[in-house]
């Protein structure tokens, strides 16, 4: 493998960047009341922001090439949010090395998603100078960023998200036409699990389904995904063999399992004579308090072909 050919990117999700503002009475008259309770009942004590701030530090430590973060940098969607959204954003760098792509807390009440992306839109810019429009492309060389959007407003005890027609066409699209270059890497960017039994009914992606079958068709390198809150590994059937889909766990979780607890992936994805090699390390908390390599991930190395099949 080539080292000057390699590409690293790192990974991480559902910050969930506090402290809550105070919400005016008016704005808790809705989901966000539910959501408001919560986070002073559990999420407060769960959500750390100086491990946070340590996570993000090591992932500059680790000088990758690339950002991406997996939505619900909000709680509640409050606008006050919006902006610490945008301070976050800044911290992890600038648009042109850092991607965003929204969750269910980001739209966490009809217009929420719209504040968000008003304050947070460069960091959602695609190779055709849009902004807050998805599906976006950004290509870095042989590497190809697809961001997708799975986040709508629901009903309170509902986190779901979908993905909808238009938007589904149009990814198909877009991957159908880098899929002609067989020099291209292809990662898709989406909040909630996009496959069947990814996340329970009423937290899930309500068209996967449809995803499933549009990846068959399309294909794709890599799927990375949040809003579980933890570590996962699944994989889709693609035309050209298994796709990895990973999902990393909240960058701000301080309680919990190994798997659970505050984490991010560093990805590295090379080139030989067969192709792309892909390999992916856990970085987060230890067990000592400070933030750290957790080991490789339980991934089979990668290998696509240079030639469509």
């Amino acid at each position: 493998m080539n080292p000057a050919a390699m590409f690293r990117i790192a990974h991480l999700t559902d910050p969930h960047v506090g402290p809550l503002p105070r919400p005016r009475l008016k704005q808790l008259l809705s989901k966000r009341l539910t959501g408001w309770y919560n986070w002073h009942r559990s999420r407060q004590d769960m959500h750390d922001m100086e491990l946070l701030a340590a996570l993000v530090a090591d992932i500059h430590a680790q000088k990758p090439d690339h950002i991406t973060c997996t939505g619900d940098t909000c709680n509640i969607g409050l606008p006050e949010e919006w902006k610490t959204s945008r301070v976050f954003l800044e911290e992890l760098g600038d648009p042109s090395r850092v991607t965003f792509v929204p969750g269910n807390h980001d739209a966490y009440v009809r217009g929420s998603l719209e504040g968000l992306m008003k304050e947070i839109a460069p960091w959602t810019r695609g190779d055709d100078g849009r902004e807050g429009s998805f599906p976006y492309l950004r290509r870095y060389d042989s590497i190809a960023i697809i961001g997708l959007s799975s986040a709508i407003p629901t009903l309170p005890f509902v986190a779901s998200g979908r993905i909808g027609s238009r938007q589904m066409k149009a990814t198909e699209e877009i991957l159908k036409q880098l899929g002609q270059d067989p020099a291209c890497f292809r990662i898709v960017l989406i909040h909630h699990p996009p496959h069947v039994g990814g996340a329970d009914p009423g937290r899930n992606l309500t068209d996967a389904k449809r995803f499933e079958k549009m990846l068959c068709r399309a294909g794709a390198e890599l799927v990375l995904h949040g809003h579980n809150h933890v570590g996962s590994l699944a994989h889709l059937d693609g035309p050209r063999g298994p796709i990895p889909v990973i999902g990393a766990p909240s960058a701000s979780a301080r309680g919990g399992t190994l798997t659970h607890t505050a984490g991010y992936h560093l990805f590295t994805i090379g080139r030989d004579e067969t192709g792309f090699l892909l390999m992916a390390e856990r970085r987060g908390l230890m067990p000592d308090g400070t933030v750290g390599g957790l080991g490789m991930l339980s991934l089979a190395r990668i290998r696509q072909p240079h030639e469509q099949s």
